[in-house]
């Protein structure tokens, strides 16, 4: 079963191979045994045949991990009641002490987190199997690569937002201290730790603030392919939904994006992923609401976008002229679809075409569970 962010590319040529020794069906090269020691970290996604990704972003760095966890897809049978808790008994202390950073549903259906534990100060991977068991992973027993991101001698990263695997690179996205602040990473497969990637500044139009912006990075994002173009979808603070061609990333370069979708300003996106299924295709991105009104029960919601709207490239119909949310009568948006299921979710990945996992608030805990997409 393909992982959501493991969308197919087909308009890129396949990534010719040098002779040498590959594991994890070719993505990682000359890995290492043992224990990476991660000193600090941040977003994770799944590439193929178990790859977690794992941004490392006080290096920073990528580090891919074969899990060797390829077996075939079990959902979570039963809701997690008290996920941290559950998390933070993994770990030897309380849920109080931990922070959880992000997750990422293996095609296995295996659930793995990104921790901090603040007491310890330390971090962790985490999974919960199936049947609601949380364990720590031991990566002393596994191979990884580490991959330093490439960056220049007048910047520092200061965060890394998301990262992604598709079939010839690894996309990673974040923010700088220079001006053109927010920044695409690109490194190319197989990952090589002896090897690095190239970097680019990314620039998009804010429709809900009128104006073009370089700050503000791309908070999560989806290989997608826009009319057989491949490209980086992604989606900002204040919340527009912007592509960036693959094609016009070429190192050090300034690359304009295009806007396609608004969600409208004091919203945050949390986590994407797009799904096919009898009805059309869809994106799919849960949020964060930091400012009155909130459009429901709680701060977190989400919603699907049609991908017809995804794929709009007319001069009227993007940037200046993309679409809006209209947020006075949130129902009343053609292709944007509020999702109830999606009310006070705090994380969310895709499962299957059918499935995703939500991680959301109930009272005081983290609920964890496997929901229908629509």
């Amino acid at each position: 079963m393909p992982n959501a962010r493991l969308l197919a590319l087909s308009a890129v040529a396949a990534l010719s191979l040098q002779a040498a020794p590959l594991h994890a069906a070719q993505n990682l090269k000359n890995p290492t045994k043992g224990d990476p020691a991660l000193k600090s970290i941040g977003p994770i996604s799944f590439g193929a045949d178990g790859v977690l990704l794992i941004a490392e972003p006080g290096v920073p760095a990528i580090v891919a991990v074969s899990t060797g966890d390829t077996g075939a897809t079990k959902a979570l049978a039963q809701p997690l009641a008290d996920t941290a808790g559950a998390i933070a008994g993994a770990l030897g202390t309380t849920a109080d002490k931990i922070q959880i950073v992000d997750m990422a549903a293996n095609a296995s259906g295996n659930i793995y987190f990104s921790v901090r534990d603040n007491a310890a100060k330390s971090v962790a991977i985490v999974v919960i199997s199936p049947d609601g068991k949380a364990s720590k992973l031991d990566l002393a027993k596994l191979e990884h690569v580490r991959v330093a991101l490439p960056k220049s001698e007048t910047s520092a990263v200061r965060n890394l937002s998301d990262v992604a695997m598709t079939h010839d690179r690894v996309l990673v996205t974040g923010q700088s201290n220079e001006e053109f602040s927010s920044k695409i990473f690109s490194i190319p497969l197989p990952l090589d730790a002896s090897a690095s990637g190239s970097i680019y500044s990314a620039e998009t139009y804010h429709v809900a603030h009128g104006k073009w912006e370089t700050k503000a990075p791309i908070q999560s994002f989806i290989p997608h392919n826009d009319n057989g173009t491949p490209c980086v979808l992604g989606a900002f603070a204040c919340t527009p939904l912007a592509k960036f061609p693959l094609k016009d990333l070429s190192s050090g370069a300034n690359v304009r994006g295009t806007s396609v979708v608004e969600l409208g300003s004091g919203n945050r996106p949390l986590d994407v992923f797009a799904y096919t299924n009898a009805k059309g295709s869809w994106v799919v991105t849960n949020t964060q609401r930091f400012r009155e009104p909130y459009f429901g029960p709680s701060k977190y919601w989400g919603v699907r976008i049609s991908m017809d709207l995804i794929n709009r490239n007319a001069p009227d119909q993007v940037n200046e002229k993309a679409l809006r949310r209209n947020i006075k009568e949130p129902t009343q948006t053609p292709g944007i679809e509020i999702l109830d299921t999606l009310s006070g979710a705090v994380q969310i990945d895709r499962l299957d075409d059918a499935r995703m996992v939500v991680l959301r608030e109930e009272g005081d805990k983290l609920k964890l569970e496997v929901a229908a997409l629509p």
